[in-house]
């Protein structure tokens, strides 16, 4: 990949012939969300967004994941409640639920270009975009429930609107892997290619739509956005409102402490 146009802590962000291709840049940690990291992906969107030159973006991970969810180091984006805790609810109102909406009313096409696991958020991001394209060694992980927590990021409204009900209740209630060949049967993604061809084939893509009639792509994203998610605002605002529930149960104390300590969650339901 060429040198960066704009290089935040980070994101960094590469335009090219009318395409903008956002690389989250958190390799060491496997692309985890952390504050920093939730304030870069907001500013790359608002900056491409304003940016008449840049006619289709791609949002792809550096290193050997697109993105493995939330940093539990920093599950409250540094934001706290009163009693000490993660503010999850104000985590995801003010810094994830903007990104996922600029995402989805950008007037361009946007593509996720998976190279590897997408988890938690991470999946949420890859779920928002209007065409995913993974490599054949990714995979899509709903980890929440694994921790005691729920589908955030607008995944509870983008499963199901792309795979129905059944399928949407497995991801999220079984934490499960779902490899990237599965993905692409099950309808939650565009096409599946060799890992080393992913870059090209995704490049190859996002030029025929920096190419290609932006308005038309931008009118066929209302049409979608006001038949399926007119009630997105709705749907976030109660997701977080059940994270806010579900982060100050002593399941996710017990799930989050498992993570870290690489052993078996012993949940006790309350």
């Amino acid at each position: 990949m060429s040198e960066p146009t704009t290089q935040l802590q980070t994101v960094n962000v590469h335009i090219r012939e009318g395409g903008a291709t956002i690389e989250l840049n958190r390799p060491e940690v496997l692309n985890a969300w952390n504050g920093q990291f939730g304030d870069d992906l907001s500013s790359a969107l608002s900056e491409l967004a304003a940016d008449e030159s840049v006619r289709a973006i791609m949002v792809t991970g550096a290193g050997r994941a697109f993105s493995s969810g939330a940093d539990l180091k920093d599950v409250g984006g540094g934001f706290t409640t009163s009693d000490g805790r993660p503010d999850v609810y104000r985590t995801l109102t003010e810094r994830y639920h903007p990104i996922m909406k600029a995402i989805r009313e950008m007037p361009k096409p946007v593509v996720a270009a998976v190279n590897g696991p997408a988890v938690g958020i991470g999946a949420s991001l890859a779920l928002c975009c209007d065409l995913i394209l993974a490599a054949e060694s990714a995979y899509f992980l709903l980890a929440f429930v694994n921790i005691g927590l729920v589908p955030d990021g607008g995944s509870s409204l983008f499963l199901p609107t792309r795979i129905g009900m059944a399928r949407a209740t497995e991801l999220s209630m079984l934490g499960e892997r779902l490899p990237a060949a599965k993905a692409l049967e099950w309808g939650l993604i565009n096409r599946v290619v060799a890992d080393g061809r992913l870059p090209e084939e995704a490049e190859q893509l996002l030029a025929r739509l920096a190419g290609g009639p932006t308005r038309s792509y931008a009118g066929t994203k209302r049409q979608l956005n006001n038949w399926l998610y007119t009630r997105m605002d709705e749907q976030l605002e109660l997701e977080a409102q059940i994270q806010r529930e579900m982060s100050g149960s002593q399941d996710f104390v017990e799930g989050a402490l498992a993570f870290m300590q690489k052993r078996p969650a012993r949940f006790s339901g309350s």
